[in-house]
Order: structure tokens, then sequence, then C-alpha cells
């Protein structure tokens, strides 16, 4: 049976390759207080430094399964600019990616008195591909070696806050692949869009609602998904805990959702931690026990900027 896994794994890794190349899995990481994962707009938004681990580990249960380790901080510079920086580890079967980005973000003050913001970022992006043949006990007779190569490319942000309302468009990866490598017929856009907005409702002093969207929509091959994402939030003066849902689909499928589950997490003191939870809804439900992301990360030297644009910022 553990060698039906692990072709099960190879004909999903393979033919998608492009797809996972410089594309790192976005799961839920944004939702763990984070959206600079996801968009280099964030760089620098609060008045501290930002950092995160992240581990994530999908189909508990199957050997060779994808897993993913990140490591993001970000800071604010100025009094309106921001830099940061990610690094990550990503394996899935027999292919693995490791790299980096670098990211500037600049923010301006549209309208103090109304907390109208407007933020622009911009990412380098490095990445090592790498296909390990070796491991294949079945290979394809046309890959002779270890097949790896090094990309560099660059994401585009804005980012836009309207009191509790934000909204952000990211284009990841504008350059395209060079295949000449290769020299095969794998598509060499690489480009996606992503889309992230929410707004944050204040039912009490201590209790908020902060209902978001995520889309993603990758140009290469035509794929689109979307998240759906409730956070409930319980304030204690600076320190708060947090409960939430996500409900991932393709858009073309709405009623028949990638992954479901729930979230956790808590901010105490300057020390942060958050779980999730994700039930996969496809071909491998009854083989593995889901998927499973840890978060945990510390804000350090508040008050590092004294700009209005970062307060009221989780």
């Amino acid at each position: 049976m553990k060698h039906i896994y692990r072709l099960l794994l190879l004909i999903l890794a393979f033919p998608s390759l492009h797809a996972q190349e410089l594309n790192i899995p976005t799961f839920t990481q944004y939702l763990a207080d984070n959206p600079f994962v996801i968009s280099p707009a964030y760089a620098g938004i609060g008045d501290y430094v930002k950092i995160r681990a992240n581990g994530l580990t999908q189909w508990v249960g199957i050997e060779d399964a994808p897993d993913n380790q990140s490591l993001a901080a970000d800071a604010r510079i100025s009094a309106n600019s921001g830099v940061g920086v990610f690094f990550y580890n990503d394996k899935n079967g027999y292919t693995r990616q490791y790299g980096g980005r670098l990211s500037y973000a600049h923010h301006i003050i549209l309208d103090p008195y109304y907390e109208q913001y407007l933020s622009f970022g911009i990412s380098y992006n490095l990445n090592q591909f790498k296909i390990d043949v070796d491991r294949i006990q079945t290979p394809d007779q046309s890959v002779g070696n270890n097949r790896y190569t090094i990309n560099h490319n660059f994401d585009v942000a804005m980012l836009y806050r309207f009191q509790r309302f934000y909204a952000s468009v990211t284009a990841s990866n504008i350059l395209n692949k060079d295949i000449d490598l290769y020299a095969t017929n794998e598509p060499k856009t690489l480009r996606n869009f992503q889309v992230y907005t929410g707004y944050t409702f204040k039912a009490s002093d201590t209790f908020e609602i902060e209902p978001s969207a995520f889309v993603q929509y990758f140009q290469g091959d035509g794929r689109s998904t979307s998240d759906i994402n409730m956070k409930l939030r319980y304030l204690n003066g600076d320190d708060y805990y947090w409960a939430g849902i996500n409900y991932r689909f393709l858009n073309d499928q709405f009623g028949d959702p990638l992954n479901i589950g729930p979230m956790v997490g808590l901010k105490v003191s300057n020390f942060y931690f958050a779980y999730s939870y994700q039930v996969t809804t496809n071909e491998l439900l009854s083989s593995n026990n889901g998927s499973h992301m840890i978060t945990v990360g510390l804000d350090i030297f508040q008050g590092v900027s004294d700009c209005p644009c970062t307060h009221g910022t989780h």
C-alpha cells in the first residue's frame, strides 16, 4: 500500500512541476496574523519587528507527503518604509524547493483623520528547485540525473486600508522563467495574481469579528482558488485570543472544497502562537489524518515608528 501512495505522489508531482516551482504553497500562514507572507506591501506595517516561524505538514500518515517550513520577519525602518525577509524549505514527494525573498514597502498616509493609507511593495525572489531522481524506484528514463535549477524573479503589490477595511493585490513571479536549461515544452509563465481583502467589525470593546477572502489565479494553467475565512478575536488589553475557520475551493467548484478546517491562536505580551487543522477533501481523505500547521512568533521592539499608519493592525 505504501508503494501505491508513493506512486500517487509522483503522479501528482510530475505533471505539476511547473505549478509548484517558484510558487510556495499558501495554506493558512497569512491568517496567523502575518499577511506579509503573501504580499510585500505588508512589510513593516506594524510598529514593531514581527517574526513568524511556520511549519506545515500535509496529508499526515502518508509517506513523502508535502512538507514545508518557513521563517518570515519584517520591520519598519523609517517613518514610511518597511523591509522584510522570508526563507522557506518545501518538499513534495521527490521534488524540493528552497530559497527566500527580500521585500521593501513604502507606506503613504492619504488621510490621517479617516485612517486611509496606501502601500506599495516589491520583492526579489531567489528559488532553487530540485528533482531527487535517486529516490525514485521507477524513474522516467528521460531523466538521467538529479535535475535542479535556480530562478530569480520579482513580486509587486499594492495595499489599501480605510479604517477597518483592507484590500491588497499582488502579482507574483512577474518574469517568465528561463527554460533553456531543459529545452522541453514546460510552461515558462509562472505569474500568479492574488487578492486579499477583509473587514474587522468591532462588536464590543473586547470582541472583534473579521471575515476575509483570499483569491489566487495562476496564469500558466488557468487554475483559480479562493479562501473564505472567518476569525473571532477576544481582546484583553494588548493581548488577544482568536479562533476561526477556513474554507478553500476551486472557483468553478464552490460546493466541493479542497480544504476546510478550524484555526486558533493567541498573542500574549510579545509571544505569538497559532495552530490550524485542515481536512483535505479529495481521494486521499480516507488515507491520511489531514494537514497541520503551527506558527510561533515574536513581536519585539515596540514603538519603532510613530507613523499613525502602523496603529490598529494585527
